[in-house]
């Protein structure tokens, strides 16, 4: 239904959007496993909803209904299966809604009268059942019945030397970015399938529905041979099936048109390849390449059978033909290295659902034709034409960039299609504090030689003035950078909301064209590298804030940016390592910040335990961010000085009403004089995994909840210990503070600050 941009990271600081295209790569990561297909709705995951009324709202219920029908239409399963109920046990309000759609789009789909305009590109489509996947998930109502339709899942397959619950533990432990790392199961497991819709007959999933060729009008030829092909198949001699297949696959091709035709040319076409030994691929000079531009472009095939074909063409992305006309001998490599022009038309290789601003429920596509799709189509393709007889066949592969790594050996990313000259503003949010003056500095990097132009910071507010108002660049070389500085002031006013905040843009003039474009790229071990040129803009943020102190300590957790957001405000952040933690006085520290998680991921929290009590004794301020506590994430040790228990307790609706329980105390009043405005502009969420039993040590400070819920208190704890403080707070200012909120700021110094 989504893409995950607001869960949390367990393998880094990525949120939102970047968040929700790690997730997507682990779940194309997940289905190379698997061999299972992934499609995806426009939907936004906007953060944890407590329930699906909520969740339809943001989302917009009719847009979201309208993908689920178009994919099931495109598609055509012949069974759906809900992996959560519509009646709210899967506990996440996002899980509710798909089970709910997931039954409206079962019917939906097949009426004509609904979402007209997809007829144009699809047929309506009725799927025979609608299941759902019934559980006992620890923790949770256990929702199987023996009555319940059972599958044993957990059948050993000898072709693949393995059992599918090993298979599944492959698959489910590439999403890293969430923790689930699962151990493989093996021997005999049940799930259980509750009847929803449709055909009530089954005594199996696919009991009743048509698996063979004799559902296709005019197959009974092309099934026939494809039989004979199967009893005949040599596994040393894969090539002797040819004869056969080949016929089989011009008696599919003179078939009318299909569905089932058009899938299973493309899977024959992958069988004739296989059992010929052909690989091919296309290889770039270059990971990136501008539009307008030429790209080298280096064609390979092999034929490592003793079937031969004859290579006639090589088309590169339709804009250029290459005759061959050359037979392909045993396990000779073919290369032909060849260049042409990237259409000025080209799109940046920015993924398609991030091409476009959206709201907070979905993302804007406008083409038809790409909903549904995990990712961009390749921006570039080489097309093979063999032949064989009276076999013809095009093989078409996206273009590659290949690099070999000294201790990973041979790599591959997509290739890039970018702007001439990209510039990244160092931060995306600038905190000016008190009428002061900052340094902006932005990063150009050219793509393409010889990159003469200027740049320029744009302000959108008045009264902010920024120096020079251009500057010159000469970068010579594909990959040069240079770093630009612009020096900005803030008027004389101060705010504690976002009202007041005001974008600069970097805008680059080369050629008399105008670029404002930056670059990202998300790189993990564990799914491709990913590109995205979102708009070079960052927010300038006046903000009125009182700090005492200087260095803070910080203790790294999963992953946050909470240092880089206390450096905007003046503080000097350190990240502590072990020895300066155990070996080095800490003393030296104002306070000391411990990132999200830290108690969950960091093994030695429970060796640094009492040195971090001492520090607070002896007058050091401890903030901890906040830590899970659950079958996937455990804490490893204590926390604070005196005990206290985490709940997965939220309050998920951002601008839910803060309670101030305890208006006097020191944490609302010093330095700054926290107020109901400064909880204003907060973005996905109030916080987190709150504590829900506390030793009588610790003192409360708010109180907040979702609407129709009882007040939850767990979401910052205060306790005095020796001459210092210790908090823990479930506060989400891992999100606040990165996106600039002015009194998440103010309330989170004046946790730094706490009794100085």
């Amino acid at each position: 239904m989504n893409r995950g941009d607001g869960g949390q990271n367990l393998i880094g600081a990525e949120q939102g959007e970047l968040m929700g295209l790690i997730r997507t790569q682990e779940l194309l990561a997940a289905r190379r496993v698997d061999g299972a297909e992934q499609f995806f709705t426009r939907a936004n995951d906007f953060g944890y909803s407590k329930g699906p009324d909520e969740t339809m709202r943001i989302w917009g219920h009719d847009s979201i209904l309208a993908d689920v029908v178009w994919i099931i239409r495109l598609f055509k399963p012949d069974v759906i299966i809900t992996r959560f109920p519509t009646t709210g046990e899967g506990g996440h309000g996002h899980h509710t809604a798909s089970a709910i759609l997931a039954g409206e789009a079962f019917t939906a789909a097949a009426d004509p009268t609904k979402f007209k305009e997809q007829l144009k590109y699809v047929d309506v489509w009725q799927a025979k059942s609608l299941y759902w996947n019934t559980f006992n998930f620890g923790g949770a109502p256990n929702t199987i019945d023996t009555n319940q339709l059972k599958v044993d899942v957990g059948v050993y397959n000898p072709l693949l030397g393995k059992g599918y619950g090993e298979l599944a533990a492959e698959s489910r432990s590439m999403h890293k970015s969430q923790g689930f790392g699962v151990p493989k199961q093996r021997g005999k497991s049940l799930e259980y399938f509750k009847f929803i819709n449709g055909d009530s007959s089954a005594t199996n999933l696919f009991a009743g529905i048509d698996q063979t060729w004799k559902r296709v009008e005019g197959s009974d030829k092309v099934a026939s041979l494809l039989d004979q092909a199967y009893k005949e198949f040599s596994m040393e001699k894969p090539e002797k099936s040819l004869p056969v297949l080949t016929k089989a696959y011009n008696v599919l091709k003179g078939m009318k048109e299909s569905y089932w035709k058009t899938q299973k040319m493309k899977e024959l076409t992958d069988v004739i390849l296989a059992c010929k030994g052909i690989w091919v691929e296309a290889d770039a000079s270059d990971f990136s390449v501008v539009p307008g531009q030429q790209l080298k472009i280096t064609a390979n095939i092999i034929n490592r059978s003793d079937a031969q074909f004859k290579l006639e063409k090589i088309n590169y992305g339709g804009e250029k033909s290459l005759n061959i006309d050359s037979a392909m001998t045993k396990n000779h490599l073919f290369s032909i290295t060849d260049s042409f022009n990237i259409s000025a038309k080209t799109n940046y290789s920015t993924p398609y659902w991030l091409e476009r601003k959206h709201g907070i429920g979905m993302y804007s596509v406008s083409d038809q034709n790409l909903i549904g799709k995990p990712e961009n189509p390749a921006p570039e393709t080489v097309t093979f034409k063999i032949s064989d007889g009276d076999l013809k066949l095009e093989i078409t592969r996206p273009v590659i960039y290949k690099w070999t790594d000294p201790v990973d050996g041979e790599k591959c990313r997509p290739l890039e299609v970018c702007p001439a000259v990209t510039s990244n503003i160092e931060s995306i949010n600038y905190m000016f504090t008190n009428n002061q003056s900052k340094q902006i500095k932005v990063t150009l990097k050219s793509n393409i030689i010889d990159a003469n132009g200027t740049i320029k910071l744009n302000l959108s507010g008045k009264d902010w003035k920024v120096e020079p108002a251009s500057i010159p660049f000469n970068l010579k070389k594909k990959g040069d950078e240079t770093t630009v500085i612009f020096n900005v002031k803030a008027p004389v006013f101060f705010t504690t909301t976002l009202d007041d905040a005001i974008t600069a843009k970097a805008v680059v003039d080369i050629n008399n064209t105008e670029i404002s474009k930056g670059v990202i790229r998300v790189n993990y071990p564990h799914i491709p590298i990913q590109t995205l040129f979102p708009d070079a803009e960052a927010k300038l943020i006046p903000i009125y804030i009182e700090k005492k102190g200087k260095t803070i300590g910080y203790i790294p957790g999963a992953g946050d940016e909470i240092p880089q957001c206390l450096k905007q405000i003046g503080y000097d952040v350190v990240t502590l390592t072990e020895d300066m933690i155990l070996n080095q006085p800490l003393s030296n520290y104002d306070a000391i910040v411990v990132g999200i998680r830290a108690f969950n991921t960091n093994d030695r929290m429970p060796f640094y335990h009492k040195t971090l009590m001492d520090y607070i004794s002896n007058g050091g301020n401890l903030v901890v961010q906040y830590n899970t506590n659950n079958n996937l994430a455990s804490l490893k040790s204590d926390i604070g000085p005196y005990p206290f228990k985490i709940s997965r307790d939220r309050v998920t609706v951002e601008e839910a009403p803060m309670t101030f329980d305890n208006q006097n105390h020191i944490l609302l009043n010093s330095p700054n004089k926290i107020s109901q405005k400064d909880f204003d502009g907060w973005i996905q969420e109030r916080g987190l995994y709150f504590a829900n039993e506390w030793d009588p040590q610790y003192e409360t400070i708010f109180s907040c909840n979702d609407p129709n819920e009882k007040p939850s208190k767990g979401s910052t704890l205060v306790a005095k210990y020796g001459k210092g403080y210790f908090i823990y707070t479930g506060l989400s200012f891992f999100r606040e503070l990165p996106a600039g909120v002015p009194g998440a700021y103010r309330l989170f110094v004046n946790m730094i600050c706490i009794g100085k």
